[in-house]
């Protein structure tokens, strides 16, 4: 996968991954390989918001919160 994939497109994706899971129609190997996927686009979205809020308080020149 491209690295400029937008939040947005990242979360449409997962959406998707999601949907085609909770159907439970997919052969194991199918089903593992969009879980794996989904791990992935989860942890890129995890980071796209943890960069999004760190540009957020170095531009409101707070201190960012742990959590």
């Amino acid at each position: 996968m491209k690295e400029n994939i937008t939040f947005e497109e990242n979360m449409t994706k997962l959406g998707k991954i999601v949907a085609e899971l909770e159907k439970g129609e997919l052969p194991l190997e199918k089903a593992v390989e969009l879980y794996s996927e989904g791990v992935l686009l989860s942890a890129r979205c995890r980071k796209q918001l943890d960069d999004a809020q760190l540009k957020i308080t170095e531009d409101s020149g707070a201190s960012p919160e742990k959590g």
